[in-house]
């Protein structure tokens, strides 16, 4: 394996290319300094109307209530609990997995300048490494990574309270091989055990332990679960990447977690010398670049999803320069610490109101955000104004198609995003664009901190 800190340079030259690229069509225009803080609260409020499961007497977001309770009774485990990953009720372990380990990256990285909402990021971290541990411990020889028929589920719109669609159980094991979701499996346990490792070392151990697992499963039968599943994850997360970012990303959390030099011998044996600028719950190499980065030691759709994971590389690594007291040339220019703190906060503002038009792509933050995003509990009554049940095919009409404003507000969600001329059209049929998702927000988490800390 080459330098991480020279895989990590050239990764950054590739984002921080990008990164102008996304900033050239609003440069010149006036500067501004949206609250992050109160976005930070908003964007980990969030998780609580992902929620699948038993809803605690704590929930916040009170148009939510218990869903998914026999998820994993076809299999004959308890599979309950995690995160529904969009405006969907299907739970796929994939970019769940992802988001579990972003919000872990962010706490580890900007827990000091997150307050009060380090805790609150805490338990949105737990109620999916809860989920992760009955996935990966329930039966032996398989890790369990999916919840739900997501066809059947597509063609329904229905509260998650009201489910009536199939919820099968998605595994994969030896004789279906799935080193893909098992590698992100683990680097969501390896990361969320370093976050725990101070406040409940009982429970950062069990993570620990379960992920070296799952690492060993992800090694040991070698294959993508796109392969092993088909139209079960497919299109919906096919890894289309395949599966060596994930067990780059997987051995280079696992390095961070035990500082075990079989970890350090993986990682030289995988290589991963991919360089992409592209960061997402599919393709992590540049991740595991700015991620190993951090050592110093030689060796079109839902457009925001990849402003908000490469917003997290570019403040990231940005820190890690500045302890390194690292710059490295893109061009002509010297890219200095500050630099990518700047086009980092430029995408954060961008976010958040500052953009040609005034909106704040975060629904509940400032005055003008979207308000008919395409999510099935947001848009249609709860149980509390609507106790009757709506079926499979009973929430089209009125409210799918309804021009009306969601009915119920989901605070923090950051929606896919404006299209390629800066257009939004706030329409909830038009998902690629008004669709929240999970690991949107996750990636944004630590960026929001990075600068709310400045206050």
């Amino acid at each position: 394996m080459a330098s991480p800190i020279s895989n990590s340079s050239s990764t950054l030259y590739s984002l921080f290319f990008f990164g102008l690229l996304l900033s050239f069509s609003f440069a010149g225009r006036a500067r501004a300094n949206p609250n992050y803080r109160d976005a930070l609260a908003k964007s980990i409020l969030f998780f609580e109307g992902q929620r699948s499961g038993r809803i605690p007497a704590n929930q916040r977001i009170t148009w939510r209530s218990n869903s998914g309770l026999y998820d994993g009774e076809l299999a004959h485990v308890d599979l309950t609990g995690g995160y529904y990953d969009a405006g969907d009720n299907v739970k796929f372990n994939l970019p769940m997995a992802f988001t579990t380990t972003m919000l872990s990256w962010g706490a580890l990285e900007y827990g000091a300048r997150m307050g009060s909402e380090l805790g609150n990021t805490r338990a949105a971290i737990r109620w999916a490494t809860d989920y992760l541990l009955k996935c990966a411990t329930a039966t032996p020889g398989k890790l369990y990574v999916g919840v739900g028929d997501p066809h059947a589920d597509h063609k329904c719109w229905e509260r998650p309270e009201d489910m009536d669609t199939v919820r099968t159980v998605y595994s994969v094991s030896a004789g279906n091989p799935g080193s893909d979701v098992a590698g992100e499996t683990a680097a969501a346990l390896a990361a969320a055990s370093l976050v725990f490792r101070r406040v409940d070392r009982k429970y950062s151990r069990v993570l620990l332990a379960t992920a070296k697992k799952v690492m060993e499963f992800a090694l040991e039968h070698r294959g993508s679960y796109s392969d092993s599943l088909s139209s079960a994850v497919c299109p919906f997360y096919c890894s289309y990447s395949g599966y060596k970012d994930e067990l780059v990303w997987g051995a280079a959390w696992l390095l961070r977690a035990t500082n075990d030099v079989k970890y350090f011998n993986l990682l030289k044996s995988l290589g991963g010398d991919d360089v992409t600028d592209i960061f997402s719950w599919d393709n992590k190499f540049a991740g595991a670049h700015v991620l190993l980065g951090r050592l110093m030691f030689k060796l079109p759709e839902s457009n925001l999803q990849y402003v908000t994971s490469i917003t997290f590389l570019l403040t990231t690594y940005s820190k890690y320069m500045s302890a390194a007291k690292h710059t490295f040339n893109c061009g002509n220019l010297v890219v200095t610490p500050a630099s990518l703190k700047n086009l980092a906060k430029i995408q954060v503002d961008y976010i958040l109101g500052v953009n040609p038009l005034k909106m704040s792509y975060m629904v509940g933050y400032g005055k003008n955000f979207p308000k008919r995003i395409h999510h099935r509990g947001s848009s249609l009554p709860s149980k509390a104004t609507h106790p009757q049940a709506i079926a499979c095919d009973g929430g089209f009409q009125p409210f799918f198609y309804s021009y009306n404003p969601n009915p119920n507000i989901l605070i923090g969600a950051v929606v896919g995003g404006p299209n390629q001329s800066d257009g939004f059209p706030d329409d909830r049929t038009d998902y690629s664009h008004s669709e929240p998702a999970t690991y949107i927000n996750a990636a944004l988490v630590g960026p929001l901190a990075f600068f709310s800390g400045k206050h």
